[in-house]
């Protein structure tokens, strides 16, 4: 298993790098099957308002899904420690759809030992349904929409092609556009 350590615009010391590649490396080898590469992005929010600005943000690329944790705190350590216990988490939510599935008996039909109460985490569950008129916009119409209500992303259709777009605010700032094929 590859485990790569970097700095956003920061240097990482040793010690943390370290700190980081154990906690890490431990909840990484949970992972069934090889784990190919595991990206441990260390980096401090430039902006003086956020409390907790020590991020750290892990992907673990496997043979199955991309994992991915990021958790903020108020030093490094800490950081490591929140993105590592939900990395775990994560990774035993896997581990637990996965053995549902091959606990299914025939025709995908679950057996009744699936049903025998567990503790894990509640499955998330769809609790608001919208409706929305999607008017034809331009994307800098879209933009100035989306930054009015305050939303992370905004569906629109262009007045062009009449696609449907959506438009997503992303971590670093930009936007991001995802259009139907």
């Amino acid at each position: 298993m590859n485990i790569n350590v970097k700095g956003r615009h920061m240097a990482v010391v040793p010690e943390i790098q370290s700190y980081a590649t154990d906690k890490i490396g431990r909840v990484a080898r949970l992972i069934d099957g090889p784990t190919t590469e595991v990206e441990i992005e260390l980096f401090v929010e430039r902006n003086p308002s956020i409390q907790n600005n020590q991020v750290a943000e892990v992907t673990v690329f496997s043979k199955g899904p991309v994992i991915r944790a990021r958790e903020a705190a108020g030093d490094m350590h800490a950081a490591i420690d929140l993105v590592s216990d939900k990395l775990e988490r994560r990774v035993n939510h896997l581990r637990g759809k996965i053995k549902d599935k091959h606990k299914a008996g025939p025709r995908g039909f679950k057996t009744a030992e699936t049903y025998l109460p567990e503790e894990e985490e509640p499955e998330p569950a769809v609790v608001k349904t919208k409706r929305l008129a999607v008017k034809p916009m331009t994307m800098d119409e879209a933009i100035l929409q989306m930054e009015l209500l305050g939303h992370d992303f905004f569906v629109f259709m262009t007045p062009d092609s009449e696609d449907i777009n959506v438009l997503y605010k992303r971590r670093d700032g930009d936007y991001g556009l995802i259009t139907p094929q």
